[in-house]
């Protein structure tokens, strides 16, 4: 897994180095986008309830439908009952990283939008009071997402998206450490500024 994503990035890296954008103008974009995300399946015994995230992502263009972006992102997500205890909260944060291909749709304004990339992620158990029970510590996981990009303005889009994500990683519980992965589906709304 860490030599594909190492690949991954210097496979990124050198398209970048060696590939110029047709124009100079709107090469870079960032987007800060909101929405909900729904696991898809229990973290351990811990059902998790929807909850809110949050990212935000610069893009580069160097082709001309083609962009690498990296970005930092925030979700959490409530459980009742889980092995580290009752009303716990999860919250997975990190960076992301990846391709994006946009296109026009023939006849419209619209463009689609697909993204394929690699998160780099944490997961913190917090109880009520807000403190940490347990942090997983930072490891590789992967992303798809795909949506449509509605221009606002000259230099302003709305992006509605649908993303997947997959983090596998370690948790302990008093003398006990076992794996778990963190599978969960996004919907968010994002607002992108091109400069």
């Amino acid at each position: 897994m860490k030599t594909r994503i190492s690949l991954l990035t210097i496979a990124l890296t050198i398209l970048a180095l060696n590939v110029t954008a047709q124009n100079n103008q709107d090469r870079w974009a960032f987007e800060l986008s909101t929405g909900a995300s729904y696991a898809t399946t229990e973290l351990g015994d811990a059902n998790l309830k929807a909850g809110p995230a949050i990212e935000g992502t610069f893009y580069y263009r160097f082709l001309e439908h083609t962009s690498i972006y990296l970005g930092w992102g925030w979700k959490k997500f409530g459980s009742n009952q889980s092995f580290a205890g009752n009303n716990m909260d999860f919250e997975e944060t990190g960076y992301t990283y990846g391709l994006q291909f946009k296109h026009p749709l023939a006849g419209t304004r619209l463009h689609y939008v697909v993204r394929a990339g690699g998160i780099y992620n944490h997961v913190e158990i917090e109880n009520n009071a807000g403190d940490i029970v347990s942090d997983t510590g930072h490891g590789f996981g992967w992303q798809a997402a795909g949506g449509f990009e509605v221009p606002l303005g000259r230099s302003w889009t709305l992006i509605p998206t649908l993303k997947y994500s997959s983090l596998s990683r370690d948790f302990e519980s008093g003398t006990d450490r076992f794996s778990s992965d963190l599978n969960y589906l996004s919907t968010q709304i994002g607002f992108s500024k091109t400069f």
